[in-house]
């Protein structure tokens, strides 16, 4: 288990991340959300020991991780950045996490490398952002780690690419019990990958759940009434109204049975009950925290 407890870090006058508390358990597949600057990137890197909190404690398997060695071999990060590897092959990077992940692999690497095919000998100069990536993904794999880490992971993968990696990481997570750490841009890739999610926001975190019941918490309410107006519905929790002629769509927190009965006592002439996907949720959640997605596509 990753247990996070009341970490703050800070960089200068900015508060990454504040009095920040999180359990992830073992053999999970967790999902990082957040806008830019939320602290996702922040926290990964806590976790990794690359860097160290002001305040708080981190540990993992109830050790810390910081200039921990033994724990630092059980962890491997992926950054969003692959630059550093630029002057390096693909048969340097295999030496190199070699020498620090005493369970490396060869064969799981001769396997991925079977299925990605990349060059072994060509600089990762050389390579498009995808292929790092994948050269990137190939290693982590191969190291015999039990916590992976990934910062957009997917990120320059094209959809067939991304489809075959994910594969990859999944039966590695089956046939390892690997625990998964994914913060990603892309809400629908954490909705197909991971069991449980958190929201980070200012250096907080807003939820932590598991999807089904993230996404049950919250619904879609569809509705008419004679008049075209959606009468006063204090019994509910609504965080946003939209009206597209005379039909009314609510976002609601709560139970969706009550909300059907609340709306249907105020003898509605319909009333339908809709689930919300996790960018959706996401973007209803944020909009209660004050962040303005107005004039931006969704």
């Amino acid at each position: 288990m990753i247990n996070i407890e009341y970490v703050t870090k800070k960089f200068d006058d900015f508060c990454a991340l504040d009095n920040f508390s999180l359990q992830i358990k073992k053999g999970s597949a967790y999902g990082l959300l957040g806008s830019n600057g939320a602290g996702k990137s922040t926290l990964l890197r806590l976790i990794a020991g690359i860097y160290r909190q002001d305040r708080g404690r981190i540990t993992l398997d109830d050790e810390p991780v910081y200039d921990n060695v033994k724990i630092k071999q059980k962890i491997y990060f992926v950054n969003d950045e692959t630059s550093q590897f630029s002057n390096m092959t693909i048969k340097d990077m295999r030496a190199m996490v070699k020498t620090f992940y005493p369970k490396f692999s060869d064969t799981t690497f001769d396997k991925l490398h079977n299925v990605l095919k990349l060059p072994m000998d060509k600089k990762l100069s050389g390579f498009s952002k995808g292929m790092r990536r994948q050269a990137a993904v190939m290693c982590a794999l191969s190291s015999g780690c039990e916590y992976l880490l990934l910062d957009e992971a997917f990120d320059g993968l094209d959809p067939t690419m991304r489809i075959i990696v994910k594969k990859l990481m999944i039966d590695n997570m089956i046939e390892n019990n690997t625990t998964v750490i994914l913060s990603s841009h892309n809400l629908k890739e954490i909705e197909e990958f991971c069991d449980t999610a958190g929201l980070l926001h200012n250096g907080k975190l807003v939820f932590n759940r598991e999807l089904d019941s993230l996404k049950g918490d919250l619904h879609k309410v569809q509705t008419s009434f004679e008049n075209g107006e959606v009468p006063p519905l204090p019994e509910l929790e609504i965080l946003h109204t939209e009206q597209t002629g005379s039909v009314a769509t609510l976002i609601v927190r709560g139970d969706p049975d009550r909300s059907m009965s609340v709306v249907n006592d105020k003898n509605a002439m319909f009333c339908d009950i809709m689930p919300l996907s996790l960018e959706e949720v996401f973007i209803y959640e944020m909009e209660v925290l004050g962040y303005d997605f107005d004039g931006i596509d969704r």
